[in-house]
């Protein structure tokens, strides 16, 4: 058999996988202790990968040496003290599925080309749908991250709640909904109007008579609200919307009820977070993201719907170059429930994970990430002139300084680049509405979501906190 470079033989391959492995391993134990930011010399790295046309290979050693060089001058988002926006895991388990599957290359959006590794995909999501709380009647597909899940979700409830002509259509959203909804529903069609902003309490929750009034209103001005986004876990903040009203008002209206849990969803798997997320198995479709909340590579979202036959009614198509439909209900045709035909087989990299450790093992990190926002939290509070803006309903809490001065965002923002100078945590801000007044201020933010961030990460932050603190 001939073979060509493109298709190297096994003692190549063994020996690029060695490479590979010699590299990563290591690094794996000492970023752990590694500055967080390393991003001098990040444009100068990326500008040494050249841009010219590669008509003719480059040598392995020299492509392994740029790789090491983009690891060392971006931001360790696998890092104990990554803090940031909301962090991913990089779980190493995920990744060694990931080579599997690529490596296999099955097609896995039909039931009939690879079965088992289709069925990998319909037991997560059944997994997760349970749960959600939701019954066997759920479907849902993974996909690459929490937008395309609210984008699929917003096209579901479209199909499901307007007639074709559908422009009058309203999505109801609150304060803090993540910008990914208005991006999803401008591509799923609708026009700016659409998007219908519902005030927060002073929790930064959707309010639920504000919701309520806002439908009456629409209605009286002969618009047609369809579909209400709720968040279990903003993004700036960590407010998780009061679910259990909030889906009162919906079947009463007969609205769609989406959770963007993305963030947040998946703490229902701990005691806590059961109880903050009371309301989310009444809606009609959650998001999560397992590249959060179960610590996953990047790329790797999820949507659950209440009734399968939802997806499919706004998804199914067929082309007769096809394998036939299946009827089973145990054999699922996920390209008939969202959009896409060819895609990676992400199913293997969750589902391996999740049978290899049992959900135990996630569920006990997650409390321990709640418990640890907790601390972090309580030791902020106590500091001179710090006011916590948002409390760690999950593992996410915002927080300033208000000393004396005439620009407070400026000393906080000041304080928030002193403290991740330091190199031992790396943090984020957001500018977000004063709940006593309403007024605009900068907050400084905290998501403890991180697979390796333990207590000594938190001492960390506490220490490089208090010794930055302006004043």
């Amino acid at each position: 058999m001939t073979r060509t470079p493109l298709d190297p033989d096994g003692p190549t391959l063994r020996a690029r996988l060695r490479d590979v492995a010699d590299r990563l391993v290591p690094w794996l134990e000492r970023m752990r202790t590694e500055p967080v930011a390393r991003l001098d010399g990040g444009r100068k790295a990326a500008l040494a990968l050249g841009s010219d046309w590669p008509e003719e290979g480059t040598p392995w050693r020299r492509l392994l040496a740029l790789l090491d060089r983009a690891l060392a001058t971006s931001l360790h988002t696998t890092s104990p003290g990554y803090l940031a926006y909301v962090p991913g895991g990089g779980l190493p388990d995920a990744a060694v599925a990931q080579l599997y599957a690529d490596l296999v290359n099955r097609f896995t959006t039909l039931w009939m080309p690879a079965p088992a590794f289709v069925r990998m995909e319909i037991d997560v999501i059944r997994w997760i749908a349970a749960m959600v709380g939701f019954g066997p009647q759920a479907g849902g597909l993974l996909l690459s991250g929490g937008s395309m899940a609210n984008l699929v979700a917003i096209h579901t409830a479209r199909v499901a709640r307007l007639p074709e002509d559908f422009l009058e259509g309203v999505i109801l959203v609150g304060e803090q909904t993540h910008h990914s909804v208005g991006k999803a529903a401008r591509i799923a069609g609708f026009p700016t109007r659409a998007l219908e902003v519902v005030p927060s309490d002073e929790r930064f929750r959707m309010s639920p008579d504000a919701l309520a009034s806002a439908v009456t209103r629409l209605r009286e001005e002969g618009r047609r609200p369809f579909l209400v986004v709720a968040s279990a876990g903003t993004t700036a903040v960590g407010a998780v919307d009061d679910l259990l009203a909030l889906a009162e008002i919906c079947a009463r209206e007969g609205l769609w009820l989406h959770v963007d849990g993305a963030y947040g969803g998946f703490f229902a798997l701990t005691e806590r977070g059961r109880a903050v997320l009371a309301g989310i198995e009444r809606a009609d479709s959650v998001t999560l993201d397992p590249h959060k909340g179960l610590f996953l590579p990047y790329g790797t979202g999820a949507l659950v719907v209440a009734r399968r036959s939802d997806l499919r009614a706004a998804h199914a198509s067929h082309g007769s170059y096809l394998p036939p439909p299946s009827e089973d209900d145990d054999a699922w045709d996920l390209a008939d429930l969202g959009p896409e035909l060819s895609r990676d087989a992400r199913g293997l990299r969750v589902w391996l994970p999740l049978r290899l450790h049992g959900f135990g093992a996630f569920r006990s990190a997650l409390s321990d990430k709640l418990e640890l926002a907790r601390v972090a939290a309580d030791a902020v509070r106590v500091m001179p002139a710090v006011r916590l803006v948002s409390e760690p309903v999950l593992s996410l809490f915002a927080f300033r300084w208000e000393g004396p001065g005439d620009d407070l965002d400026r000393a906080n923002r000041r304080w928030l680049a002193d403290t991740n100078q330091r190199g031992r945590v790396f943090l984020t801000g957001a500018t977000v509405p004063d709940p006593r007044d309403g007024r605009p201020i900068f907050v400084l933010r905290v998501c403890v979501l991180g697979l390796r961030t333990d207590r000594a990460t938190i001492d960390a932050l506490i220490a490089d906190l208090g010794e930055t603190l302006p004043g």
